[in-house]
């Protein structure tokens, strides 16, 4: 054998093809890492835009990754073994190149919805109360997309899986519709976005909680007992629900009813309740705190003391504050809150 047979021969042979792919994908990864620092990473930061810097720090490592995978995966079919190992090798190495693209792509997605979604006066679409279904959208279809490449990966027919998912997916509507309904409802709910975390609700069955947790199925209540209620998003979306914490400020107007005697001074009445709202802690100097004359009761002149608090939470401790002052100024200068009194009389029969 001559020098040159000899050397096209070791050319040609599989372990050198094979070890050469895989310090070329080596190579190549450490080359297009420098290349994207140097020269891409120069590009983004001289831009006044953040996105661009998102974009090349989510795809480096991916891109650099899939270098070192095609080394490994031609090394894989070049080299002379069972066709068994040789699949299952290279099985293996795009799932793990596509679980890693999935990972990033992932966290790539989440960081820039939420750069989009502090810069309202720019992207209007994409708000913090929208945030959770284009994060949970983006996801959906990295997910999809990676067990597609998956299926192909393992040489997976997903043709058949294609034509059938019509009718398992009216199969699984049809199972699953409170499912559905709830999860449809959660997606309305959080770009609708008729309350948000930490706003005080009223169900219409009187339940009344801080939300917590608002999720793509249901919404997460917490009272004043620290009991949590779980309320599906479907019946959220069809119930009428009071917003204590709505509008456009967060404060809350706090009602306490107080009924006094008849033939008491109405006019020091009115001063005493008045001093009291302004001097209780916790409520708020303005709006400014009313006293008002509502009615001529059956047994008593009845008042309503009207105050803000800063949030609903602080309800009980003001009202409670409220009347504790109320009650002892009141036993104090002598003013009576009546109470139901009840007058029994007794007849005797005559004999006869």
């Amino acid at each position: 054998m001559t020098a040159e047979e000899a050397w096209e021969t070791w050319i040609a042979s599989p372990n050198l093809q094979a070890g050469s792919a895989v310090v070329g994908g080596l190579v190549g990864a450490l080359l297009l890492l420098l290349f994207m620092r140097r020269v891409v990473g120069r590009i983004t930061r001289s831009t006044e835009t953040e996105l661009d810097d998102l974009v090349a720090e989510t795809v480096r490592l991916p891109l650099a990754m899939s270098l070192v995978a095609a080394g490994f995966w031609y090394a894989s079919r070049t080299l002379t073994m069972p066709d068994m190992v040789s699949f299952v090798l290279g099985g293996t190495i795009l799932t793990l190149t596509a679980l890693y693209w999935a990972r990033a792509l992932s966290r790539g997605a989440g960081r820039m919805l939420t750069w989009l979604s502090d810069r309202q006066d720019q992207w209007d679409v994409v708000t913090p109360r929208t945030l959770p279904i284009f994060d949970i959208g983006a996801k959906s279809l990295i997910f999809v997309g990676t067990a597609y490449f998956v299926l192909l990966a393992w040489h997976v027919d997903v043709t058949g899986w294609l034509a059938s998912a019509g009718i398992v997916g009216v199969a699984f509507g049809f199972a699953s519709q409170d499912t559905l309904s709830n999860l449809i409802a959660g997606v309305f709910i959080l770009a609708d976005a008729p309350y948000k975390l930490g706003d005080y609700l009223v169900l219409d069955n009187g339940d009344r909680g801080e939300v917590v947790e608002i999720g793509i199925r249901t919404t997460r209540l917490m009272t004043r007992d620290d009991v949590e209620i779980i309320v599906p998003n479907k019946v959220m979306a069809n119930a009428r629900i009071v917003n204590q914490s709505g509008g456009p400020v967060e404060a809350f107007r706090v009602r306490v009813a107080v009924g006094v005697a008849y033939g008491s001074d109405i006019d020091q009445v009115h001063a005493e309740l008045q001093r009291i709202a302004e001097t209780t802690e916790g409520v708020r100097p303005a709006p400014p705190p009313r006293v008002r004359f509502r009615k001529f009761g059956d047994s008593s002149l009845d008042h309503e003391v009207m105050v803000w608090v800063d949030t609903p939470r602080e309800r009980g401790v003001v009202t409670h504050r409220l009347l504790t002052t109320i009650y002892k100024r009141f036993a104090e200068i002598g003013v009576e809150i009546p109470y139901p009194k009840r007058d029994v009389y007794v007849h005797r029969a005559d004999d006869t």
